[in-house]
């Protein structure tokens, strides 16, 4: 799986990258899939102590194509992760390439990454967005753990410290973010956004050719919290 890190490409800017963000949004809210962090902030961010007011607006279509419609219910199936089971709805498990297999592995990274400054800039910094955020980082991670317990994947996060990544690529990012959220709060928000930029880019990736209906499901879960993550942070 090729990494495209927004340290690299944030200059694509917000809307491109909500164009196939967008739908899958709209689905979550409509009650297609749970919200992995709807009990703790509304749409529109301000649970979180939105910084600018704004409202979770960025629009298009695609990646519900891809995924959320195959995110499809199937209750009772035996093959089924607990992912989607908090709205009384299972998804069916499938066969994932090895491409996408590594995209899990590459993306319980990506969330630790997140959690891991939102933890140290909440530190720093005491406001809202890092400490609520923080803790859907962890559910987000818990999520992607339970795919990679389904298909007998090794997690790469097990045992590591905060800061710590098999991936070299981030652990360099963390690193280089670490160093920019601490000179200011205005840096500390602008490096949630690259995060959060970097990660729906990620998804994007991710997500492509997946069959799986657990996979796709997390994938949608997970752009949704990205989404309203990054305009909590001013994004």
């Amino acid at each position: 799986m090729k990494r495209r890190t927004a340290l690299t490409t944030v200059g694509v800017g917000v809307l491109s990258l909500g164009l196939f963000a967008g739908t899958a949004v709209a689905a979550e809210r409509a009650g297609t899939s749970p919200d992995p962090d709807s009990h703790t902030a509304p749409a529109d961010g301000t649970g979180y102590g939105a910084v600018n007011g704004q409202g979770a607006g960025r629009g298009g279509a695609g990646m519900e194509a891809r995924a959320g419609q195959r995110g499809g219910r199937s209750a009772g199936n035996e093959q089924a992760t607990g992912s989607g089971e908090c709205d009384g709805t299972t998804y069916a498990s499938g066969v994932l390439t090895d491409d996408q297999k590594a995209g899990l592995v590459f993306m319980v990274q990506e969330e630790k990454l997140a959690f891991d400054l939102y933890t140290a800039l909440g530190a720093e910094y005491d406001v809202r967005p890092f400490s609520r955020i923080a803790g859907a980082e962890t559910r987000h991670m818990d999520a992607v753990r339970t795919l990679l317990d389904t298909y007998g994947i090794d997690d790469p996060t097990v045992g590591l410290a905060a800061g710590e990544f098999v991936d070299p690529d981030l652990a360099s990012m963390y690193d280089t973010l670490l160093v920019k959220g601490m000179t200011s709060l205005d840096e500390a928000l602008a490096v949630g956004r690259t995060v959060e930029i970097d990660d729906i880019s990620a998804l994007g990736d991710a997500v492509d050719g997946v069959t799986a209906d657990d996979v796709a499901h997390v994938y949608a879960q997970l752009l949704a919290g990205s989404e309203k993550h990054l305009v909590a942070f001013g994004g």
